[in-house]
């Protein structure tokens, strides 16, 4: 089951209040929406987005209709929802950056390197009409791949990495995690993390073009909360955070958008235990002028 990050710090930064209309562009689970509704009720409506046709049918079995829109898109094409769906700026908005634990142990597309998931097909995609990481790895140079994974993880082994790759062209998760493990040396990094770990984080990133989608998101803000509206994101990797951080500043300085975070919040030692997924967790958030 999915374990909501940040719940209570979210919903006090939002603030959703009766009769509000608020948006859960990451809707995966449904938790933190589940919570928004609640308190915009009874006349209050939810827009909730997901680009994973899987987690809106979840969702779909969860929310009330008649207080609730569901779409299967992303994100950053939510100017455009709002206007096929006839629905005003909203009040409020939430994104969560991370993906669920649905997607790690039940969706089968390689998310996850772990004997949990066991050895599956490498997709890591939301959307299966996205190019899979397996058709990429046959299609970018040694160059390209290198390149990728270092932009998106910092792995310093890039280059050996990528080498690897092309010469084997992995099929699955398990074939993936050998062959990077053979690429680096056998101290790598003192043994603190997976060999595979940032190599599948940029690999991620890569195919669901998670920054440049981000990116776009919050260059349309205005056009999707209204002024006075309020928007809080919760990012898991230092590049999200970093997009998020600036942006949020810029607005600041432009005198478009008011801080309700001053530094970013992070989950308390009591929460980290029990979901250790959320230790890389960070909230911020921005009221929009």
């Amino acid at each position: 089951m999915h374990t909501p990050v940040l719940l209570n710090e979210a919903i006090e930064v939002l603030a959703p209040k009766a009769g509000e209309f608020f948006i859960d562009g990451t809707i995966d689970g449904g938790g933190h929406a589940l919570a928004v509704l609640e308190k915009i009720l009874p006349t209050g409506k939810l827009l909730g987005v997901d680009w994973d046709k899987e987690l809106i049918e979840k969702a779909k079995k969860k929310f009330p209709k008649e207080n609730t829109v569901l779409v299967n898109d992303n994100f950053k094409n939510l100017p455009l929802i709002l206007k096929e769906k006839k629905l005003p700026l909203a009040d409020g908005l939430f994104l969560d950056l991370g993906f669920s634990s649905w997607h790690l142990e039940k969706s089968g597309r390689g998310f996850s390197f772990n004997a949990v998931a066991g050895e599956e097909p490498l997709l890591m995609t939301y959307s299966l009409s996205q190019k899979s990481v397996c058709q990429w790895l046959k299609e970018l140079s040694v160059k390209e791949l290198a390149e990728v994974i270092k932009n998106f993880s910092q792995e310093r082994y890039s280059e050996r990495i990528a080498q690897a790759i092309k010469e084997n062209l992995p099929q699955t998760t398990d074939e993936l995690v050998q062959i990077i493990k053979a690429a680096v040396p056998k101290n790598y990094e003192h043994g603190r993390i997976n060999p595979a770990t940032r190599t599948f984080l940029a690999l991620r990133i890569f195919a669901n073009q998670e920054l440049k989608n981000l990116q776009i998101f919050l260059s349309e803000l205005k056009e999707i909360i209204k002024s006075g509206g309020r928007v809080a994101i919760v990012t898991f990797n230092s590049l999200e955070d970093r997009l998020v951080k600036n942006f949020f500043r810029q607005m600041v300085q432009k005198k478009e958008g008011n801080l309700l975070t001053k530094k970013f919040i992070k989950p308390t030692p009591a929460e980290i235990k029990i979901n250790p997924r959320s230790r890389s967790a960070k909230l911020r958030a921005l009221q929009i002028l």
